[in-house]
């Protein structure tokens, strides 16, 4: 009798601290990609719990584009010029499903076969392979936009 008891009070709890939790809508984003998510016309603010999961940029006509930037768990909470919570989301982002892991031991290095396999910066991939693609992406990126530093880097 007194197990059940404290069961109810605890999902009686539950619902007292997280009213909202099982009314969010889950959105799911893959890592390094956007989605474009609809809101209301009188949004004014938007606030998301951990930006290095997911990061949004609100759009004219209420379109909010969220982008993975991290692999976890976040929310969303969209609020009007009031203040008030008109949206919340739970937001998910996981990894892409295309793609080839290789395991050396305990390294992991991710590479992105379309067509051809290529190194892909995954967070979770040893440092050495992950330190290596950034450096490579950054000098590639600085030759492109003319940056000298990155002419000498080579």
């Amino acid at each position: 009798m007194l197990r059940n008891q404290i069961k109810t009070l605890l999902v009686l709890c539950g619902l007292v601290i997280a009213p909202n939790l099982a009314l969010a809508e889950v959105v799911s984003v893959i890592l390094d990609q956007a989605r474009l998510l609809r809101l209301p016309d009188r949004v004014s603010t938007i606030i998301i719990g951990n930006p290095s999961i997911a990061d949004g940029t609100l759009q004219t006509g209420g379109l909010l584009v969220v982008t993975g930037k991290g692999y976890g768990t976040t929310n969303l909470m969209v609020l009007d010029n009031k203040g008030i919570v008109i949206v919340e989301h739970t937001i998910t982002v996981s990894a892409p499903a295309s793609g080839l892991t290789v395991f050396r031991g305990a390294d992991r290095e991710t590479l992105s076969c379309a067509p051809n396999c290529q190194r892909t910066l995954v967070p979770g991939d040893a440092a050495a392979v992950f330190d290596a693609v950034v450096a490579q992406n950054g000098t590639r990126n600085g030759l492109s936009a003319g940056t000298p530093a990155a002419a000498q880097a080579r």
